[in-house]
């Protein structure tokens, strides 16, 4: 079997941290080296953004990126990519002649992809099936402001693909649900399966040995981790005010200290961007700026480390489809505090490997960081209940439910094809 994988606006060997750059970019990866492994063939496409990238890379056994012109080879503005679609699937067909390719399945990610996904198929008559990662109807649910609110297209095209795809995956029921509900979606066409975790790669590691190879404080400081874009759907402000709060009204957790990995670095203001420049703004406001720290983002080898340093790890986001960052956080062997606006809250169970709270409560969130703190036995047992609950989602058994729906899409092909004949 030979995949065609779609990621167009952002490629999945991209840094994490950045604009485009999240957990659709590892699970793009970490799902084609799964199938790799399981000997299918996978070819991802994306679109070139430097006039220096690689066309051809060899990301590991069975599975090459290529990346191909789509506009200008620049970073570009995701909604604006499409206008460059038939240049994007002409270089798709391009390389299939070249290297005489024949594509079982069509797997794209994100609306984007699936457009030229939708275009792909009518030329080389492959099922497609699509996976959104982020939905444009939920972040325009928890919009704050005209700048955070997604563009109608979007929207109008999201209702496409779910018309037109021969199967969509979603990473949890309540994606699901919110697929039917905000799109009048099929429940029948849609899948669940949730998104995967290298169990290997984030596994528990020592605290101080963590700590001292990236530099940070000794375990007397208490440290709350928190990984991901700088965008204001992230909630980090919420993180910021609540490390305040702590500071102030438990003396005994006065040296708190915040890490988040993401963005740019303190040492880079001049790549900030303005939600960064907000939240620097607020924590000098607060008087905490000393105890927030950006440390920029970090290659995901590093993230477990990060992981391990922290006493405890948030996720306080206005919306997450699953939340991958959650679930790396808990195959570390670290409680997770997240909120419970999407993925997260299917992930964790409250009490018990974790905590959830209320978006945009940052006294609620503020008295869940110190609950943990102040109980070290509680929190050495919710780690431990982290990891166990994590390892249900590795990677192995993702790729399985994966090659299944790839099997019905192709048997419901070959059925529908007998049919007509």
């Amino acid at each position: 079997m030979r995949v065609a994988m779609l990621s167009v606006h952002t490629s999945p060997l991209a840094g994490l941290g950045g604009k485009e750059a999240g957990g659709m970019n590892v699970y793009v990866r970490e799902l084609s080296r799964e199938l790799g492994r399981r000997g299918v063939f996978v070819d991802i496409f994306t679109r070139s953004q430097s006039p220096d990238s690689v066309m051809i890379t060899h990301v590991e056994r069975n599975v090459t990126l290529i990346t191909l012109p789509a506009g200008p080879c620049t970073p570009y503005d995701k909604n604006r990519i499409l206008d460059h679609m038939d240049e994007f699937v002409s270089g798709i067909m391009a390389y299939a002649r070249l290297n005489n390719h024949t594509y079982d399945v069509i797997h794209s990610h994100y609306f984007v992809s699936g457009i030229i996904a939708l275009q792909l198929r009518e030329q080389i008559h492959a099922p497609v099936v699509h996976m959104f990662h982020t939905l444009g109807a939920m972040k325009n649910a928890v919009a704050r402001s005209d700048e955070e609110r997604e563009t109608g297209q979007r929207i109008a095209l999201e209702g496409e693909i779910m018309c037109k795809a021969d199967s969509i995956i979603a990473a949890t029921t309540l994606d699901m649900s919110q697929m039917v509900w905000h799109y009048d979606a099929n429940p029948d066409a849609i899948r669940v399966i949730p998104c995967g975790v290298d169990l290997h790669r984030f596994q528990p590691h020592d605290m101080a040995e963590a700590r001292s190879v990236l530099g940070l404080p000794d375990q007397s400081t208490p440290l709350v981790l928190l990984i991901g874009r700088i965008e204001p759907l992230k909630g980090i402000d919420a993180l910021i005010r609540a490390v305040s709060h702590v500071r102030r009204h438990h003396p005994q957790l006065a040296a708190l200290e915040a890490i988040v990995v993401g963005g740019a670095s303190d040492q880079q203001p001049v790549q900030w961007n303005s939600e960064q420049q907000r939240l620097n703004h607020l924590r000098h406001h607060l008087g905490i700026a000393d105890a927030v720290r950006f440390v920029g983002a970090r290659p995901q080898s590093q993230l477990s480390l990060y992981h391990a340093a922290a006493n405890v790890v948030t996720m306080p986001s206005h919306y997450e489809s699953f939340g991958m960052a959650a679930l790396e956080a808990m195959a570390s062997g670290r409680p997770v505090i997240a909120t419970n606006a999407g993925g997260p809250a299917t992930i964790i169970h409250h009490g018990v490997d974790g905590l959830l709270t209320t978006p945009d409560d940052s006294s609620e969130l503020a008295s869940h960081i110190a609950s943990i703190l102040n109980q070290p036995s509680t929190a050495h047992q919710m780690g431990l209940a982290a990891r166990q609950r994590a390892e249900r989602y590795g990677w192995s058994n993702i790729g399985c439910d994966i090659l299944d729906i790839y099997r019905a899409v192709l048997r419901q092909q070959r059925e529908s094809t007998h049919a007509c004949a």
